[in-house]
């Protein structure tokens, strides 16, 4: 599993990953997404500021994506919670999505795996990454949790007024 910056070119390829993963929580019933986010802007910003990652399998397949966003992250600005440690040098998860042909394979847990692999190795300064997400999406608060993100908190009404999202924070260990 490893991840590879996405470029213009793969525009199509992730807003189709994230069409798809809209769908996958619609027919769980989570209302996650289900709006006018994330949408083709978006993904035009995320892949402009190198933020947006294409996923692949160890055979080099494209299964997801994901954006990685540097500090600061006004979504994060107001919790209702405490991080685990105050500091600027975070990066926050967004837009996770890997397709529906790869579900129930581990990837997801494996994506945040190479995530933190990825910026230890790569991003000595960052000392902590956040995530948020619905608190309906119990597939990515189990995958936060196995891969050692802890729940700080909670945020109403960052995406849409009635939303409620669970906020997780992991802190990297340089070795």
């Amino acid at each position: 599993m490893n991840i590879k910056q996405a470029t213009m070119r793969d525009l199509k390829t992730v807003m189709a990953l994230l069409r798809d993963g809209r769908d996958q929580l619609a027919e769980r019933g989570i209302d996650q997404w289900q709006g006018d986010y994330p949408n083709e802007q978006h993904v035009q910003e995320d892949i402009e500021k190198g933020f947006s990652y294409l996923v692949r399998s160890d055979d080099q397949q494209t299964v997801g994506t994901v954006a990685i966003v540097p500090a600061p992250d006004p979504v994060y600005d107001h919790i209702n919670g405490h991080w685990l440690m105050e500091t600027d040098q975070f990066v926050a998860i967004h837009r996770v999505a890997i397709h529906s042909d790869h579900a129930g394979k581990g990837y997801a847990s494996k994506l945040f795996t190479a995530i933190i692999k990825y910026l230890a190795a790569n991003y000595p300064h960052i000392e902590s990454i956040r995530l948020s997400t619905n608190e309906n999406n119990l597939a990515m608060q189990h995958v936060a949790i196995k891969s050692g993100f802890q729940k700080v908190g909670t945020m109403a009404g960052a995406y849409r007024p009635e939303e409620l999202s669970y906020v997780y924070e992991y802190l990297i260990k340089h070795n």
